[in-house]
């Protein structure tokens, strides 16, 4: 039998740890986020603010996840018009700035057969900061769409979240 080299060695001891480490993690419930860690939701009615970038992120990701959108659901989903708030940070220079954008909404979520709200009129929000050259007009306002689409991302993905942390909703 042929010794091993350094370099096989090493390989050999570092698959054997991360074998070991895997097998050891799962054996206690361990698992990574990701589209199979949030439970199914069932079916919901959105209502509200339906037209909004993140009412249509919302009810893409809800198909995506296998839930139900539909008038008249056992579960009714209220969305409020979203608020994108911009902060300018820093002087007032005329060189590039740095700007934060903050983007909310409020969520309520009734149950229809008790009319019980679970979420009443609780305000979620996503935060992001960008550096932007005033000057470039054209540039400025693309960047500032593509991060409001983000935090429309972002916020409906904490939506799903909190849905999936109401009580009686699995």
């Amino acid at each position: 039998m042929k010794p091993l080299n350094a370099l096989t060695r090493r390989r050999f001891l570092a698959t054997s740890i991360a074998a070991s480490a895997a097998v050891l993690l799962s054996g206690c419930g361990f698992q990574l986020r990701g589209r199979d860690s949030l439970p199914t939701l069932p079916t919901l009615a959105l209502e509200g603010d339906n037209n909004s970038a993140v009412a249509q992120q919302l009810t893409t990701r809800l198909r995506q996840l296998g839930t139900q959108v539909e008038p008249g659901a056992p579960w009714r989903v209220t969305l409020g018009a979203p608020s994108l708030v911009e902060r300018r940070l820093g002087g007032d220079g005329r060189a590039s700035r740095e700007h934060e954008l903050t983007l909310s909404i409020s969520l309520s979520v009734q149950e229809r057969a008790s009319n019980a709200y679970h979420i009443n009129n609780s305000t979620l929000s996503s935060s992001s900061r960008i550096r932007v050259n005033d000057d470039d007009l054209l540039n400025r306002e693309s960047l500032f769409a593509e991060a409001e689409q983000t935090l429309a991302r972002e916020l409906s993905q904490r939506i799903i979240e909190r849905l999936a942390n109401v009580e009686g909703m699995q």
